[in-house]
């Protein structure tokens, strides 16, 4: 009976209890949609490259690898190469191998401590000091090997629930690394639909340069025939000029979009990238996903990453309050000494004891009692900061859901806009032609039309860059790839 008793308390001892909150994940907002009115069946449709509609799709999933939806191998093979060399990736990946190293180091705290000693000195005792030997010899050498082991029980669960915070830390490293892969990802199709859209512009402003250009000819005709005055000729010329400078700058903006994309694949601005990109290269994928609000909190890595951290506030609660409580140490030490190497191991020069020590704070001027309520407000702290992720998360929702609807109202009106400018500009160069209109009219016609192709241009990129937007907004598939990092799939 003895024997039993003796070997259960141990293993409560061992074993002990775990003081604090146990962790419970917050239940998700209780919503039924992204935005206050319901989505169509489908955005509006214009025609030009890009203007094709686009379904949203009420629950469908995410692939892992959406930004193949635009079936641009240019763009694949970019992502693929920024996803091997980025430094901010690799950046995440040994961050996260550092919070599983401290993990490793913390739970090495819950068993014994071993130590092994060896230490040799020359000795002399005073005259008037008692003899250190039983020999009475003042001068002499002593050699001494000790085994120290030490254990101080988690009775309380405060190594346990540091054990437990580091794992939620490192859980939330783990999102965090699918968040950078996620950023790095969306800033890839960003930057080349940006690179694609300025191509375009270039193209359209070279082409504008082109008519002009024409039309200034024209005009230089017909003042040497006296049809029209120098003047008007002269204002052409500046309109020609002034068109002309925009290539330049645009340019400018396409050689920074370069090193841009090539700073993502984690090169120097003089490795530049191979890949280029032209928007009639690029698929508007046609159908969009749309997740279950319930399931947003699943699926994106910033909210995972503030749930993790609300995780491990609540697991140093525990920790603080077990450090308020009795702490038992064991202890155990044995050895040999002698005074000659020859004689360490001899019978009769071994020693040895067995100890037990419990502390309990009895009067720390309130440094506990504070530490507890200080771990406590750190807890609300991070719920209010999880709750302002998760307000957020939403909102990016909504904002990529309304763009990709107005965006493509806006794009049907810019094509129809740019159609319409480029009749009125046609027919006023016949009639210029014919002598019917005078030159300011020709002008405001290009001007027209200029402002309305390069409208037409933007908001088309702007719909590509809207479709990569909501599948970032939605977590962007990382629990459907092969390769993720993360154990854990749903809760």
């Amino acid at each position: 009976m003895h024997r039993r008793a003796i070997c259960a308390t141990l293993a409560i001892l061992m074993g002990g209890c775990t003081v604090g909150p146990d962790f419970h994940a917050p239940d998700p907002p209780a919503v039924a949609a992204f935005t206050k009115d319901p989505l169509p069946d489908e955005t509006e449709t214009a025609s030009v490259a890009g203007g094709q509609a686009q379904r949203f799709v009420q629950g469908r999933d995410i692939p892992g690898e959406w930004w193949e939806l635009f079936h641009s191998q240019p763009l694949n093979a970019l992502i693929e190469q920024s996803l091997k060399t980025s430094p901010s990736l690799q950046a995440a990946q040994a961050a996260l191998r550092v919070a599983m190293e401290n993990i490793r180091a913390q739970q090495g705290l819950a068993f014994p401590l071993l130590t092994v000693g060896f230490g040799a000195s020359r000795n002399q005792n005073a005259d008037q000091v008692s003899p250190a030997l039983a020999s009475s010899v003042r001068l002499y050498n002593l050699y001494q090997g000790q085994l120290n082991a030490s254990w101080t029980l988690d009775v309380f669960g405060a190594n346990r629930r540091q054990v437990e915070a580091l794992q939620a830390l490192a859980d939330g490293q783990r999102y965090q690394l699918e968040a950078t892969y996620l950023a790095l990802t969306a800033n890839v199709v960003a930057a080349a639909v940006q690179e694609a859209s300025l191509r375009a512009q270039i193209a359209a402003a070279e082409e504008v340069i082109t008519d002009e250009s024409d039309a200034l000819m024209i005009m230089r005709r017909q003042n040497a025939s006296g049809q029209i005055a120098g003047a008007d000729v002269a204002a052409q010329e500046a309109a020609l000029a002034q068109v002309q400078q925009v290539v330049p700058l645009l340019r400018k903006q396409l050689a920074q979009q370069r090193d841009l994309l090539t700073a993502l694949a984690g090169r120097f601005p003089a490795e530049e990238i191979e890949e280029t990109f032209e928007l009639s290269a690029l698929e508007l994928p046609e159908e969009l996903p749309v997740s279950l609000p319930s399931r947003l909190i699943e699926q994106r890595p910033d909210i995972r990453i503030a749930e993790e951290n609300l995780h491990a506030a609540s697991a140093q609660i525990g920790v603080a309050v077990a450090n308020r409580l009795p702490n038992l140490t064991l202890s155990a030490n044995e050895g040999t000494v002698a005074t000659t190497l020859g004689e360490l191991f001899q019978p009769g020069n071994a020693f040895w004891s067995v100890g037990a020590n419990l502390a309990q704070p009895l009067f720390d001027g309130g440094t506990l009692l504070h530490r507890t309520r200080a771990a406590e407000a750190a807890y609300d702290q991070t719920a209010s900061a999880y709750r302002v992720t998760v307000i957020g998360a939403f909102q990016n929702v909504a904002d990529a859901l309304h763009a990709l609807q107005s965006d493509a109202e806006a794009l049907k009106a810019a094509a129809a806009s740019e159609a319409a400018a480029a009749r009125s500009l046609n027919i006023v160069r016949r009639q210029l032609e014919l002598g019917q209109i005078a030159y300011l009219g020709l002008l405001t016609a290009q001007q027209t039309y200029q402002q309305a192709l390069i409208n037409r241009l933007q908001v088309q990129a702007s719909r590509y860059v809207d479709t990569a937007t909501l599948f970032q907004a939605l977590g962007g598939g990382w629990w459907n790839r092969s390769d993720v990092l993360i154990g854990e799939q749903s809760r």
